[in-house]
């Protein structure tokens, strides 16, 4: 397995020259998703049926994008760079499974955080790289892409998320120049995210050989 300091340094070295798609990615995705909480906001919503459609729209859209956002960095990785038509592609194509998956991991995770914050964690880290699973996978049931991500995930929960830690610093940075910074940062994280999971292929393939 990479070490944290290589996984960011793979990332970099994706991003090197071609930061413009995944920066634009980014803005587009953050600018729906305040949208969206304009929309689902109650305070601005002026009757519960408004707000309940909005919700409704939103919701079917917002699941959706967020897969393709995260698989538009998979395919990045692996030479496609129009960053913004495949997070749009990758999470409208096909429609109906991405969402399923999307759902179930949001649910399971929610019923895992009923119990305590920490399972609901713990859970979200080994559904972390379903969307990944999905892609590489289109022969996989949506449920199927999930008991793969908590496999592969076993014994490597904790090192993806002392990955994620090692990005606070960079994403501090990014808050305090009014949050500008976060259009690179965010990129920059999700790629390394990337190479994690390409990483932890390659090791379990190795092993399997």
């Amino acid at each position: 397995m990479l070490t944290r300091k290589e996984t960011r340094a793979q990332a970099c070295a994706t991003l090197k020259g071609k930061w413009t798609q995944p920066v634009l990615a980014t803005l587009i995705y953050f600018a729906i998703m305040v949208v969206y909480e304009i929309l689902v906001n109650p305070e601005i919503t002026s009757t519960s049926f408004a707000l309940l459609m909005n919700f409704v729209i939103s919701l079917a859209v917002i699941l959706n994008l967020g897969y393709g956002f995260v698989v538009s960095f998979l395919r990045f990785s692996r030479g496609n760079e129009q960053t913004v038509n495949e997070m749009f592609n990758a999470g409208f194509k096909p429609y109906g499974r991405v969402w399923v998956l999307q759902f179930l991991t949001g649910l399971f995770i929610f019923l895992w955080s009923l119990l305590l914050i920490i399972p609901g964690i713990v859970k979200a880290y080994a559904y972390s790289i379903a969307p990944f699973i999905c892609e590489d996978h289109p022969e996989f049931t949506e449920n199927e892409c999930i008991d793969k991500s908590k496999e592969m995930m076993k014994g490597h929960k904790w090192n993806l998320f002392l990955l994620d830690l090692s990005f606070i610093g960079w994403y501090l940075l990014g808050i305090l120049s009014l949050g500008i910074g976060l259009l690179w940062i965010i990129p920059y994280h999700y790629s390394a995210r990337v190479k994690f999971y390409e990483q932890l292929v390659a090791d379990q393939n190795e092993v399997k050989e």
